[in-house]
């Protein structure tokens, strides 16, 4: 995978580095699932009101883009700063994933984005536990 051989020849690379090439995929994933659940949402038909679920979809979206790019980056890590970070995207997925859940019945894509969220929680949360503590 290209995330592991790139952050892997960095001249310091992370003491965690396959937690980290864990996070950084399953954010990005996750990014482009819930822009893509968004997507889907605004193209729904029925009666559901779906603007909350869009409105999460697309915060998480951002959120998860900015923890893989910021997990990415392996100069000089502020830890307090990358801790916040994967605990904001560790929010933003449970947030996600427990809104999708409530149409994941009618709407596979939701189905879909609830998984990929409840994954990249996962993978914060691993990461939050790898971390020494400061």
């Amino acid at each position: 995978m290209r995330t592991q051989d790139i952050l892997s020849k960095h001249p310091n690379p992370s003491d965690q580095l396959d937690a980290v090439v864990a996070l950084v995929n399953s954010a990005f994933a996750c990014e482009q699932c819930c822009t893509s659940c968004a997507d889907a949402c605004l193209d729904e038909d029925g009666d559901m009101d779906l603007r909350y679920c869009i409105r999460t979809n697309l915060d998480c979206a951002d959120i998860c883009a900015t923890t893989g790019r910021a997990l990415s980056r392996q100069t000089q890590p502020n830890a307090q700063i990358l801790r916040a970070q994967l605990e904001a995207c560790r929010v933003a997925c449970d947030a996600c994933a427990d809104e999708c859940s409530k149409h994941a019945d009618m709407h596979d894509h939701c189905r879909v984005c609830m998984e990929c969220c409840r994954e990249c929680s996962k993978a914060c949360q691993s990461l939050l536990d790898a971390m020494p503590q400061a």
